[in-house]
């Protein structure tokens, strides 16, 4: 089998990779920087510029599958124009895989691809399973139903579409985690708001796993990619203070500030997402981290 992904040199690509590797599967893969190509037999790397229609055809050579992580950090200032960047760098780029296998009738069979649970609204009752039909109001809901809808549109072209809506990855290399702890390291850390709001995590060794699950499971439609146990933001903060050994001193920081330092990216920290993992367990998919305290000692000690 050959895979072709897209963000494979991100940080859950190069973990998607790893188990590629590990499972036989070559893997070719898309890169905007000309600096990042490689060719190995097994690991390929093709030149693609979505904001200018360049795409090297070259990389659907013997593909059966896509993992589709293409897109911009989420964490970086919304400006108006980031804003864009973040929509279109996942929207556009999904639009250039399907013309160019239409264009030439490339036999590929699946496209498994990133999503994320900011598609829920904000709740701190609800428990949001994958048929919950209300898109949140804010501009993460907005980007991911446009992305979702992008995706689906591979259907038309008779690839099977699996969408995994992806929580908060935990990971030592990366992400938000180094960014939530480096407070508390230096007894610097405190809860935000009430603390109330709930954080659907993953462990990054567990999402790159279900991302070869789906492939192998031949997956199609939506799934949480989120760890069977949600926390609320409080939870979190005492459970790194716990692993790192470190006291929590300091007040709860409160929204008006994060929105004075953070612009509208500060919804990020106060968002409560409480979201289910049944129906990929129900499918056979087994958590090595269920919890938060052992994913956190795994990660941080």
């Amino acid at each position: 089998m050959r895979v072709l992904i897209t963000g494979a040199t991100g940080l859950v690509g190069k973990e998607i990779v790893k188990l590629c590797h590990q499972d036989g599967i070559a893997v070719n893969y898309l890169t905007t920087s000309k600096s990042k190509l490689e060719t190995q037999y097994n690991y390929n790397g093709f030149y693609w510029n979505p904001k200018e229609h360049i795409i090297d055809k070259a990389c659907f050579d013997g593909v059966d599958v896509i993992i589709n992580l293409a897109g911009a950090s989420i964490s970086k200032r919304w400006t108006s124009n980031y804003k864009k960047e973040i929509l279109e760098s996942r929207t556009k780029t999904a639009a250039l895989l399907k013309k160019t296998i239409n264009d030439n009738n490339f036999p590929v069979k699946q496209i498994v691809s990133a999503s994320a649970i900011g598609i829920y609204p904000s709740s701190l009752v609800n428990y949001f399973e994958e048929n919950f039909d209300k898109v949140s109001n804010t501009f993460l809901g907005e980007v991911v139903e446009q992305w979702e809808a992008e995706v689906d549109t591979f259907k038309s072209s008779s690839l099977d579409v699996c969408k995994l809506r992806i929580g908060l990855v935990l990971s030592e290399k990366g992400g938000a985690l180094p960014e939530i702890v480096k407070p508390i390291k230096f007894a610097a850390g405190a809860v935000f708001g009430s603390g109330d709001q709930w954080q659907s995590w993953i462990h990054i060794e567990d999402l790159a796993k279900l991302f070869m699950y789906a492939v192998k499971q031949g997956l199609t439609g939506i799934y949480n990619a989120v760890a069977p146990n949600p926390v609320t933001n409080l939870e979190l903060t005492k459970l790194a203070a716990k692993v790192l050994k470190r006291p929590l001193v300091l007040p709860n920081i409160p929204r008006f500030a994060m929105k004075l330092t953070l612009g509208e990216m500060h919804m990020l920290l106060f968002e409560s997402q409480r979201v289910s993992s049944l129906k990929i367990e129900q499918e056979g998919f087994d958590f090595e981290f269920h919890h938060l305290e052992p994913a956190l000692r795994d990660l941080l000690s």
